[in-house]
């Protein structure tokens, strides 16, 4: 008698994806999601990635994870900017943009996946969530799993969101060297320096500059906050009484620094992909302000991608961060969860430790964490104690990567292409 032997059912196959604006460790979390997918073999397929984000999976360019090396995989926790490619390209509401949604779908049924993971911030949350909810009104299984991803540290439903303490150490250490640099050359040069750093409405970067004074009177003397209306008369107030008594005077201030009237002083007048108003050189403003109305002699500095894709400087809680939440994110979508994001939780401030846990989607998305008033001095120019607790442990440690020829060594992806399996091709 002959035995009819059953086929073993095929495993679904997941799909990666990084968006918005590279951090020094977002690669981390791909290295992290990358082999906790090669670890659930029996349960996973392939990992695929999406090249530029949300875009690949449109277009359906996608990339085989499974034909890179272990190694290389392991040496994106070394490596700064997005490994496959990142994008700025918001999705509207899914009555509005019913077609890609559709195409979304299409793609994903043609290539049977399971399971999607969004590494990103506050819109790609909002992706996310969206994605999941027309697969199950299309009747289309799928995981959808948020990944957090944010040098602004906006982000609700966790601690802090990784990228942040390593821009955060970056900024901090960068504003300390330079005003070492300023006093040195006070008596007959630059009288004030002026740093601008991210942060359209939320100031964790310009709070994080705070670290950098260590004693009372330490640069930076003067930090500019989103949080907060700039009032003219009481900041240059403040310089000349800086410049007095220290000699000279460092500020720090988010691109995101609004007026009386509650503008952007450095609106560009146009807008992202994601509608948001595109901002920059404020530091100039605000120096060229101190110039013109005390006559210091000013420079400036705009701390710009330099902030964000240091890897040289990364904060090692913030690296074992980024890569624990990436296996998370698989262990949630294993476990059944849906419309989800692993979160940092903080379990203990002295000693700092800390756990993952997990949030809803929909109570993260399109939503931010503003810099609290309780972490900003009285004078709305400094931040308190309670701040410089919260901050300090999330940019110890040190984790630099190797070297080589005196440069820092990164590796670079193969992206072997996966072959396209539909007809037609988006039209975006």
């Amino acid at each position: 008698m002959t035995i009819a032997r059953r086929r073993p059912q095929a495993l679904r196959n997941a799909l990666y994806a990084q968006s918005g604006g590279a951090t020094a460790v977002v690669n981390a979390s791909a290295c992290g999601v990358i082999e906790a997918a090669r670890a659930a073999r029996g349960r996973i397929g392939r990992l695929y990635a999406a090249r530029d984000g949300i875009l690949g999976a449109l277009k359906e360019d996608l990339i085989d994870t499974s034909r890179e090396p272990a190694a290389s995989v392991r040496a994106l926790r070394e490596t700064p900017g997005a490994a496959f490619g990142s994008c700025r390209y918001k999705l509207k509401g899914i009555d509005e943009d019913r077609d890609k949604y559709a195409r979304l779908v299409e793609v994903l049924r043609a290539h049977d996946i399971g399971w999607f993971f969004y590494n990103g911030g506050n819109d790609s949350a909002d992706t996310a969530l969206k994605i999941s909810r027309i697969s199950a009104a299309m009747g289309y299984p799928l995981a959808a799993i948020g990944v957090p991803k944010t040098i602004d540290n906006d982000l609700v439903g966790t601690d802090c969101c990784p990228g942040f303490g390593s821009a955060a150490k970056y900024v901090a250490t960068s504003i300390r060297e330079a005003a070492l640099d300023v006093a040195s050359m006070a008596s007959t040069s630059t009288r004030v320096f002026v740093l601008e750093v991210m942060g359209r409405h939320t100031g964790w970067l310009t709070a994080a500059c705070g670290l950098a004074a260590a004693r009372a009177g330490d640069a930076p003397h003067l930090l500019l906050f989103p949080e907060l209306l700039f009032d003219e008369a009481r900041f240059l107030a403040k310089v000349k009484r800086t410049v007095e008594r220290v000699g000279y005077c460092v500020i720090a201030v988010s691109e995101g620094l609004r007026d009386a009237q509650g503008r952007f002083l450095a609106e560009q007048g146009s807008v992202d992909a994601f509608g948001h108003r595109q901002l920059g050189g404020v530091a100039p403003l605000v120096a060229h302000l101190v110039q013109a109305r005390l006559g210091y002699k000013q420079h400036w500095a705009v701390a710009d991608y330099l902030q964000r894709a240091a890897r040289h400087i990364v904060s090692r809680t913030d690296l074992e961060q980024a890569y624990a939440l990436g296996r998370a994110a698989v262990r949630l979508a294993l476990a059944g969860e849906n419309a989800v994001m692993p979160v940092v939780e903080r379990v203990s401030a002295r000693p700092y430790r800390w756990r993952i846990g997990s949030a809803a989607l929909e109570t993260v998305a399109n939503r931010e964490r503003a810099l609290p008033r309780r972490f900003i001095s009285a004078d709305g120019f400094g931040i308190t104690q309670a701040c410089r607790r919260y901050l300090a442990p999330l940019i110890e440690g040190e984790a630099p990567p190797r070297f080589r020829d005196g440069l820092p060594s990164y590796v670079r992806l193969r992206n072997h292409p996966v072959p396209r399996r539909l007809r037609t091709a988006f039209r975006g």
